[in-house]
């Protein structure tokens, strides 16, 4: 078996483990049980403190059949394909090398094809600020009207350089760094899990 850093192999892969945005995950899953989710989302905050994972848990459970309580199995075969990022449904792009309006043309096509059986399809866009003007113009004309069963979700590190037109369609949330107790209790559990001794 090869190895594999540590940050990737306990990444969380349900709401359930996620630590320290427990105001993101729980009102994610109340939107899911009620099914009342927004199609567009932006994820803000410091590098690192879990903005593109929640995104991926919450593609997750949009397209899990197994899932409960709005929090995907993590287990079965969708689950494990998009957390391999090999979920045809779900695509994730790095806004930081697809900078242009032709890339947003693309996915804009993209997003007009049906999902397939039972699935909606989700657009993950990495440090969407990014993006040129001509794309944001382009992303604009989705977000206005966007297809059924599609969804976008943004994560950035800086919101000030996002136009108000793309904020004003998006819900908001957060993200904030962990405390040194929230930090220290995940190592322990991660040292536990591998046995070893701090």
């Amino acid at each position: 078996m090869t190895y594999q850093a540590i940050a990737r192999k306990f990444r969380p892969e349900t709401f359930a483990d996620v630590v320290g945005q427990e105001h993101v995950s729980a009102t994610l899953q109340a939107a899911m049980r009620k099914g009342k989710l927004s199609h567009a989302y932006l994820f803000s905050g410091p590098r690192g403190c879990g903005k593109t994972t929640v995104a991926r848990i919450l593609a997750k459970a949009l397209n899990c059949p197994e899932a409960t309580d709005g929090n995907p199995c993590g287990q079965c075969a969708t689950c494990l394909d998009i957390a391999r990022g090999s979920f045809m449904d779900v695509l994730e792009i790095d806004a930081a090398s697809n900078t242009g309006v032709d890339n947003i043309r693309e996915l804009r096509d993209m997003a007009k094809l049906a999902p397939g059986e039972n699935h909606n399809r989700v657009f993950i866009i990495d440090e969407v600020h990014m993006l040129s003007k001509g794309a944001f113009n382009a992303l604009l004309k989705i977000l206005e009207e966007p297809p059924a069963r599609v969804f976008f979700f943004f994560a950035t590190t800086e919101p000030n350089k996002i136009p108000r037109t793309i904020l004003s369609r998006c819900q908001r949330f957060d993200f904030r760094l962990l405390s040194r107790e929230q930090l220290t209790g995940r190592m322990r559990q991660i040292c536990q899990d591998e046995g070893v001794d701090l």
